[in-house]
């Protein structure tokens, strides 16, 4: 009977001291005698690398789609500020178009009662009936008197038979000199006073014979609204109304 007790306690002691001298082995637990230490180690590791990559990737998926949303707001901007430049020009444009037209449909509508409506010219008879004599007596004076320090003065005799000789009103060739010219004083080509083609001529006695001529033949008697829009087309309105100003003075 004690025997057999001392063998167990043998057995026992034996069974404690492996035991024992396991755990001192390992310096403690050894966990890979329960079958867990490398598989536990490697899936927290697994765990810890994959929470890391899917930490990593959500940082850069947030900083792209806030970089997208940035750029995409700026175009849009970019894109509604434009839309509004081009409206705003566009307006503007309109309305350019439409108060030019406006002025355009104005101009056309006072051309028109001009037209109709022709100034009235007030002029004395010039009276041809005297003879030639007194009528270039008479308007040779009244000539030279309004061409008096231009540098046409004293060609009133030349102007005066011209228009004798032509039966044209004597005072309309000296007023378009004033207007065109201002008496001789600014001719475009030589001795062309009255803004008379591309003429340009040798002295005063053939431009005045040339121009009074020409009013004969292509303009008629005397000053006429019908007259200064074939003369001078671009601006015939105030043509008219300075030449027959010009016509009264004489």
């Amino acid at each position: 009977m004690f025997a057999g007790s001392a063998a167990c306690l043998v057995v026992t002691l034996c069974i404690t001291i492996g035991i024992g001298t396991s755990f001192a082995g390992a310096g403690g637990v050894n966990t890979a005698g329960f079958g867990l230490g490398d598989s536990v180690v490697s899936e927290d590791a697994s765990q810890t690398e994959a929470l890391g990559v899917a930490s990593d990737t959500g940082v850069r998926e947030s900083s792209q789609l806030a970089n997208s949303a940035q750029r995409d707001i700026t175009k849009g901007i970019e894109a509604i500020e434009a839309k509004e430049e081009a409206d705003r020009i566009a307006a503007e444009e309109a309305a350019r178009a439409e108060e030019e037209a406006r002025i355009a449909a104005a101009a056309e509508k006072q051309a028109e009662q001009v037209a109709t409506n022709p100034p009235a010219i007030d002029l004395s008879e010039v009276d041809f009936s005297v003879g030639k004599e007194a009528f270039i007596e008479e308007w040779t004076a009244r000539i030279d008197a309004y061409l008096a320090g231009s540098p046409l003065a004293g060609q009133g005799v030349t102007f005066a038979t011209a228009a004798w000789d032509n039966g044209v009103d004597p005072r309309w060739s000296p007023a378009i000199s004033n207007t065109e010219s201002s008496k001789g004083a600014v001719c475009f080509l030589p001795y062309n006073a009255w803004g008379w083609g591309s003429s340009s001529f040798s002295n005063w006695e053939e431009a005045i014979n040339t121009h009074v001529a020409g009013l004969a033949s292509v303009y008629g008697h005397t000053i006429t609204y019908s007259a200064a829009q074939k003369y001078c087309p671009p601006n015939y309105d105030h043509w008219f109304s300075s030449t027959l100003s010009e016509m009264q003075r004489i």
